[in-house]
C-alpha cells in the first residue's frame, strides 16, 4: 500500500490550512511508503532551513512508523534509542513528523512539518495526516 499523489496533496492542503489557523509559516513534506518525497510546500516566508528538517521528519516517521516526538523521548541519554538520530543519514527526533495510515491502519507514508514551535509543528503534521 502506498499513498497517492492526490492524497499527499490533500495532506499538504490540510496542513497548510492548520498552519494558517495557527498563524505560522511552515515547510510541509509528504513521503510515500518507501520514504521517497511525494509532495512538498514551502509557505511564503517560511524558514529556508526548515525545508530539509520537514523532509527528515517525514522520513524519520516513516522509517520507524511512529511520531518523531516518541522517537525523541526514546533517544535521550540512557534511552533505548540513544544516538539513533545519527543513523540513516541523519534523523530528526523531535515533534513534527507523523505517520500516515489508510483506513485499515496500514502505514502508507508520512508527513513532516517544520517552521514553528515543535508543538505547532506536530499539530500541523497531525492535521495533514488526519486528512487522509
Amino acid at each position: 500500500m502506498n499513498i497517492t499523489l492526490e492524497q499527499a496533496e490533500q495532506a499538504v492542503i490540510a496542513a497548510k490550512a492548520k498552519a494558517i489557523e495557527l498563524g505560522t509559516k511552515m515547510n510541509i513534506s509528504v513521503v510515500d511508503a518507501g520514504a521517497n518525497i511525494l509532495a512538498f510546500a514551502r509557505m511564503d516566508g517560511a524558514w529556508l532551513g526548515s525545508a530539509d528538517i520537514s523532509l527528515k521528519k517525514a522520513k524519520t516517521a516513516r522509517f520507524f512508523d511512529m511520531n518523531t516526538g516518541i522517537i525523541g523521548s526514546l533517544s535521550q541519554p540512557g534511552g533505548a534509542l540513544y544516538n539513533i538520530e545519527h543513523s540513516n543519514g541523519g534523523l530528526i527526533t523531535f515533534p513534527g513528523g507523523v505517520s500516515i495510515t489508510n483506513a485499515d491502519g496500514v502505514v502508507i507514508g508520512a508527513i513532516g512539518v517544520s517552521g514553528s514551535t515543535v508543538e505547532n509543528d506536530h499539530t500541523v503534521a497531525e492535521a495533514g495526516a488526519k486528512a487522509i
